[in-house]
């Protein structure tokens, strides 16, 4: 009876640490499929710029009016502020031009929090551009989003290089 009594409690403690170790691994296993989906926003995000669909291109931040943009022209509040930062600033294609990002670096600060560091570089005819962002990311029941985005122009050339 001891004997079976032994096997019975081995055969538990086998099965809870093997579904401590699994969950383990799923735990462990999240932050590069978080990474991922933020990857993601930024690359869906690049493409509908160089489409030149600013619309599509703002599907990556929160649609909110507690949306924060800080940039060379102040703090811009709110979702419909920053649609129109965007649509006066790159009224059409040609002054769009061909945006890439770069150097990205995705610090997770919590299960639904990241903060992302990049530089990005627009080919443009009318001269080239670039800078650095810092991104403030909060993750919802759509998906993450942008909750805030900090960009700079950096004219040195070492900064925003272009990517092919």
């Amino acid at each position: 009876m001891k004997h079976a009594s032994r096997v019975l409690v081995l055969l538990a403690v086998a099965t809870i640490s093997s579904s401590i170790l699994a969950s383990g691994e799923l735990h462990e296993n999240a932050p590069s499929r978080d990474q991922a989906a933020i990857e993601v926003v930024l690359t869906t995000q690049q493409k509908a710029w160089n489409e030149g669909n600013v619309d599509a291109f703002l599907e990556g931040y929160w649609n909110s009016e507690e949306l924060t943009f800080s940039g060379d022209r102040g703090v811009s509040r709110g979702f419909t502020a920053v649609r129109e930062r965007y649509k006066k600033s790159y009224p059409d294609r040609q002054t769009m031009g061909k945006l890439d990002f770069s150097g990205l670096e995705i610090r997770l600060l919590g299960p639904d929090a990241a903060l992302v560091l990049g530089k990005w570089h627009l080919a443009r005819d009318k001269g080239d551009i670039g800078g650095v962002f810092s991104l403030v990311f909060q993750r919802f029941p759509e998906g993450w989003r942008i909750i805030h985005d900090h960009t700079s122009v950096v004219q040195s050339t070492n900064t925003a290089v272009r990517t092919n």
